[in-house]
């Protein structure tokens, strides 16, 4: 079925426009540094030297500062939890957008990856061309010390070359861990390296300290390619046709006649010697607002987790999923975060996946004799001292801003729905919604799992209602995955000209399915949005 441009621009719009400004962004940054350093005035003789080299080192630094900037931003989930839940963000489409943040923290990274390689090949022409264009008539310009100087010094003997070979191995760590397959097997590894972000920081503003790139200062005294009548010439200095049929090596002035030259040419006189400045750096006007506000995050993170919690209980669930009960000082969360909160505590479920899950279960429940594979199997015992940070931010706290929601959930997925669920339990008048289809599969053959019954404790006015419209209300249980296709037609005709809030927890498979079918059109005038949890 064809595309709704409708449903697409709800779900792709502001994400894809948001992509575009960025893109942007990145292409001016290094198409306006690139021209300067290749045309620029104050950079000639530089460009002289080095040549195409310099160019791409610094249009690609231009856009590593932007993006070393930006991929701090999506981090500050305090921050992205305190916009989408005090409605400081009106729209709710600016508000989805919120939930895209892990995926442009990765594509920064990617971007800095990227471009790092680019800055990192090119000053390695840089220090080559240091050694082989020495120019002993811009001594001040050079960064060798001397013709055909090994480049290998100019790498580990000075504060930029060697405060670069750092951020090389840094980054090179912290990209490697980040992959799923160490994630999984050791996640310490990825949060332990992954903190080297500061010391990534720390380096890069001793890297652009460093001075090696050198601008001229008096162009108005000396511009590039003029000509001292003192006897000095710049011999590598490149002259336009014209203005070398006039100019002879015989003359100790550099000219033969002036007279003719004078009549026929502009010439450019050099006043003085060039002089040479090194650039202010400017990384740190890009990354010190984004890096002090993550830090100020940080702090107020630790402050706020600072005291432990008192665990109530801890129950073994059959396919490795753990409950924890706990109790926690003026604890708040939001109806669609993860927790499963009642009156007195909150709750949350963990996957056993990966090593360390595994090792906080052990340390949460020691191994029993019971079997857990048909019921819980609940410990009660002197727990270790437990601390939580949060909650955050949740896609699923828009499921009660929409008139009608379908949920689907996929294995330990169910967990933020639960919340969504104990709210609607308690009192479903102050929301929006109206309608909601949840949908659970998991995929362990056990058909006797689930035992759902329904009672309905109040039945004033209720019954008529059951009689004529809902039969055969009774409980359940589909063998097998749901027919997306004919699911979203039921709803979209139940649902004439409505907007449905399509919210997803659970495989990729799935949730590549669900977004499809929410962009897809439909005959009804009923338009899909799509929401989907993202785990790190």
């Amino acid at each position: 079925m064809a595309v709704s441009w409708r449903s697409w621009l709800a779900n792709e719009g502001v994400k894809h426009l948001c992509l575009l400004i960025w893109l942007s962004l990145n292409v001016l940054l290094f198409w306006k540094t690139f021209l300067l350093y290749n045309q620029g005035p104050e950079y000639h003789y530089l460009h002289q030297m080095l040549g195409l080299g310099l160019c791409l080192s610094r249009a690609s630094a231009s856009v590593l500062n932007l993006n070393c900037s930006l991929i701090l931003l999506p981090m500050c989930r305090t921050l992205l939890a305190y916009l989408r839940g005090s409605q400081k963000v009106p729209s709710r489409r600016t508000r989805r957008l919120l939930d895209k943040s892990r995926t442009f923290h990765i594509t920064c990274g990617v971007t800095i990856c990227i471009f790092s390689g680019v800055h990192v090949a090119a000053h390695l022409v840089n220090a080559l061309n240091f050694s082989v264009n020495y120019r002993e008539d811009f001594v001040e310009l050079n960064a060798a010390r001397y013709r055909e100087e090994d480049p290998r010094k100019l790498l580990f003997t000075t504060v930029p070359g060697l405060t670069g070979v750092c951020m090389v191995l840094v980054l090179f760590l912290m990209i490697t861990a980040s992959t799923y397959a160490i994630r999984v097997s050791n996640y310490d590894i990825f949060w332990y390296t992954h903190n080297l972000f500061f010391v990534f920081y720390m380096l890069l503003m001793l890297h652009v300290s460093g001075g090696l790139l050198k601008y001229q200062t008096n162009l108005d005294t000396h511009p590039p390619g003029c000509m001292n009548l003192n006897g000095t010439h710049y011999q590598n200095t490149h002259l336009p046709e014209h203005f070398s049929e006039h100019f002879h090596e015989s003359s100790p002035g550099g000219f033969s006649k002036p007279d003719e030259l004078t009549q026929n040419t502009f010439v450019k006189i050099c006043m003085e010697e060039p002089r040479f400045q090194a650039n202010f750096p400017q990384t740190w006007l890009w990354i010190s607002g984004p890096l002090c506000l993550y830090c100020a995050e940080r702090l107020y993170r630790c402050i706020r987790s600072n005291k432990p919690v008192t665990i109530i209980s801890v129950t073994s669930h059959p396919s490795d999923v753990m409950e924890i009960r706990m109790v926690k000082e003026n604890f708040k969360a939001r109806p669609g975060q993860c927790p499963t909160k009642t009156k007195a505590t909150f709750g949350v479920h963990l996957k056993i996946v990966g090593d360390w899950t595994e090792r906080f279960r052990d340390l949460l429940l020691p191994p029993s004799s019971q079997d857990s594979e048909i019921l819980p199997f609940i410990q009660s015992r002197n727990y270790p001292k437990l601390y939580i940070d949060g909650p955050f931010g949740s896609p699923f706290e828009e499921a009660l801003n929409y008139e009608v929601s379908l949920c689907v959930a996929g294995g330990i997925g169910v967990t933020p729905f639960a919340s969504v669920l104990n709210t609607l339990l308690d009192d479903w008048k102050p929301y929006k919604l109206r309608r909601l289809y949840f949908i659970w599969f998991w995929q362990e053959n056990r058909p006797d799992y689930v035992n759902i019954q329904l009672y309905l404790s109040q039945t004033d006015g209720i019954q008529k209602i059951i009689g004529e419209k809902y039969q055969a209300l009774n409980s359940r249980l589909f063998i097998g995955r749901p027919r997306w296709k004919l699911l979203f037609d039921e709803i979209a005709k139940c649902n004439r000209g409505k907007t449905v809030g399509v919210f997803c927890c659970g495989p990729n498979s799935i949730s590549k399915t669900l977004h499809k079918l929410s962009n897809q059109n439909n005959s009804y005038g009923t338009r899909f949005e799509y929401n989907k949890e993202s785990f790190s």
